[in-house]
């Protein structure tokens, strides 16, 4: 396990191994300590049905230690950069989460090489220490959250002071934060643009397939119920992934406003090779998300409130005469269409470095239709739960 001493035994290591042309490696890290209060029973004793994110933090009151990211920074010459970041807290191996090198060439090209996230959604690229609120929206988690391997050759264009941009075009494994399995690449590109200071936005997609070994052994599973597709049309579909998105943010020094929006096939994310994922109800299942953020800052106080929505069948599709989410007979309907309502507060120690310590608290409501009933409890109809929760946070 990791801890502080391997910590600065490693940055002591890099430092001493560094040619004489590299600078001393920045080391900035962040601490985040949360502590989660259910509303009610819910999150504790029933059960989760259909494909809703929800963290084990919210499924007990406590603490939990959240983060614990360690970043190493610096560069060789004018024009090489590197990466390395890490949190011990992670309880699966391996705690490495981001380590790259950037190659600047003339014209504004840079070429980034290494594992970090795939270019997708806007909370998701924005670094843990500077969210507004605790936990990132739903899209974020799902699709923006991710870190693999691969390629990233970007051009940068424009005035600062005016129109101004970069557009990115990569080559990822699909493979999260593993060596490949297959000769399959995702392609992603991202266009990232703004006006002055203020105004952010840009667009953003995800082309891939299937992330399993494909040697001939491949096999593709049954949907089930009328115009079902064969199995040798499921594997020749190969789990056809795509992602699409937009955002606009303004921010200024007391105003921040947002809106996000994302669309796209589910493909992988619930795989239809070797077996069927019971979150999978359409070889052709579609999602689509938005989230809207507002915030207010005055001094060291901050008030934000988010709507998120994320429906992972937006199309409707599923194979049959009969609607596998709606039961009537047990009056439920669990359509994974999912809402959260969350309203904030965040006190920052240092105004004018809000990231560097701040105590955010959360409130969080949900759609009511993520857990099943308790029969012992009297409960009928579809469940959810709400949670309170502070997150106490340090970086420097």
């Amino acid at each position: 396990m990791f801890n502080l001493k391997n910590t600065s035994l490693v940055s002591l290591l890099l430092v001493a191994g560094l040619p004489a042309a590299a600078q001393t490696p920045k080391i900035t890290g962040l601490v985040q300590v949360w502590y989660t209060q259910m509303m009610d029973n819910n999150l504790r004793l029933n059960s989760n049905t259909g494909p809703y994110d929800i963290r084990g933090e919210f499924r007990e009151n406590g603490f939990a230690v959240r983060r614990t990211e360690i970043k190493l920074a610096g560069n060789v010459g004018d024009n090489v950069d590197w990466e390395v970041m890490f949190d011990p807290t992670i309880t699966s191996l391996p705690i490495l989460q981001d380590v790259s090198a950037k190659y600047k060439l003339p014209g504004k090209i840079e070429i980034k090489v290494g594992q970090f996230k795939n270019l997708q959604t806007l909370e998701g690229m924005t670094s843990s220490s500077e969210l507004m609120l605790i936990e990132r929206s739903q899209m974020a988690k799902r699709f923006g959250d991710v870190r693999d391997r691969g390629a990233v050759a970007s051009i940068g264009f424009g005035d600062s002071k005016a129109i101004n941009g970069r557009l990115h075009v990569g080559l990822f494994n699909a493979n999260a934060k593993n060596n490949d399995n297959n000769a399959q690449k995702d392609m992603v590109a991202r266009l990232e643009m703004g006006y002055g200071k203020l105004h952010s936005f840009g667009a953003y997609t995800l082309q891939g397939s299937t992330n399993l070994t494909d040697t001939g052994s491949l096999t593709g599973g049954n949907f089930n119920g009328s115009g079902a597709p064969t199995p040798e049309e499921v594997l020749d579909n190969k789990d056809k992934t795509n992602q699409m998105g937009a955002y606009y943010r303004f921010q200024d020094d007391k105003i921040h406003a947002s809106f996000e929006f994302i669309t796209g096939t589910i493909g992988r994310l619930y795989p239809s090779l070797g077996s069927i994922n019971t979150n999978r109800k359409h070889m052709d299942q579609s999602f689509m998300g938005y989230v809207g953020t507002l915030g207010y800052t005055f001094g060291s106080h901050s008030l934000i409130a988010r709507y998120d929505n994320l429906n992972y069948n937006s199309g409707d599709k599923w194979y049959g005469d009969t609607n596998p989410y709606v039961s009537t007979a047990a009056g439920t309907d669990y359509t994974p269409n999912y809402s959260e309502i969350t309203l904030g507060y965040t006190y920052a120690f240092m105004p004018d470095k809000i990231k560097n310590a701040n105590i955010k608290v959360n409130y969080v409501m949900r759609s009511k239709n993520f857990l099943t009933p308790r029969a012992s409890a009297g409960q009928k109809g579809e469940q959810g739960g709400d949670t309170l929760y502070v997150c106490f946070q340090t970086s420097f």
